[in-house]
């Protein structure tokens, strides 16, 4: 967890990431801090979700753009994957058309040079990879609603695009039936983005980067106190100084 206010740091550290242990961690804290909290940002784990719904009635729960983004954009991974697979008989190589183009489908539209636009026109115009556009399609337009001019448009082309996903699917297309069950099941926590910009995990996945660095680089820890204590102190704003005669 963060702190609303000034820099993020870390808070504390627990063991295991459970529902459970979420809902234990918030049960044991004096009442004035979860009552303190307004918003919670959280990626697409339902743990957290129902910890927080439970324990945290009156907080907003905001599910993160990035992690929304990231469901479409591993539908279409696992989509040329699969079609790849299915035409070629291998994972793919450096020749192959949908290899090829794999970062190109995960630019957004607006930003492809001509160069990319020339290669999904070409990588489209084969019949065996419609499920790849179509797909292709979902994950623009999901990119799309979030970089609308303004938070009412928005939320307005999210909330037309989860209910046109939840409407029948073609059988071909088994990646985005994951993604439109999961969208319809968290929309309310979706659409809570636009009610209050700005709300990330950005901040909690930063300092998780900085925790992975810190076991790799002391090779793991043996004893999970020192782990906690050394990890607040890193995430923390701790920065050891030189000795002053060096």
């Amino acid at each position: 967890m963060q702190q609303r206010s000034g820099p993020a740091r870390l808070l504390d550290m627990v063991q295991g990431r459970s529902k459970q242990v979420f809902k234990s961690w918030l049960q044991e804290r004096d009442r004035a801090c979860p009552a303190g909290v307004q918003i919670v940002a959280m990626g697409g784990f339902t743990g957290f979700k129902t910890a927080a719904v439970g324990e945290l009635p009156h907080a907003v729960e905001v599910m993160d753009p990035f992690h929304v983004v990231k469901l479409a954009g591993t539908a279409l991974e696992k989509a040329w994957q699969r079609i790849q697979h299915e035409t070629l008989g291998w994972r793919g190589r450096s020749k192959d058309p949908l290899y090829r183009a794999r970062k190109t489908l995960l630019t957004g539209e607006e930003l492809l040079s001509e160069r990319g636009k020339g290669q999904l026109e070409s990588l489209f115009a084969d019949p065996g990879h419609q499920v790849v556009q179509a797909t292709w399609k979902v994950y623009q337009r999901l990119v799309a609603a979030y970089r609308a001019p303004s938070p009412w448009e928005g939320k307005e082309r999210l909330w037309d695009f989860i209910h046109d996903l939840a409407k029948t699917l073609p059988k071909d297309m088994i990646e985005v039936r994951s993604v439109a069950t999961t969208l319809k099941k968290r929309a309310s926590d979706i659409l809570a983005y636009f009610d209050h910009m700005g709300s990330s995990n950005g901040p909690t996945e930063a300092l998780n980067g900085r925790l992975e660095h810190l076991r790799g680089i002391a090779l793991g820890f043996r004893n999970l106190t020192h782990y906690i204590a050394r990890s607040l102190l890193e995430a923390g704003g701790f920065r050891p100084g030189l000795h002053p005669e060096l």
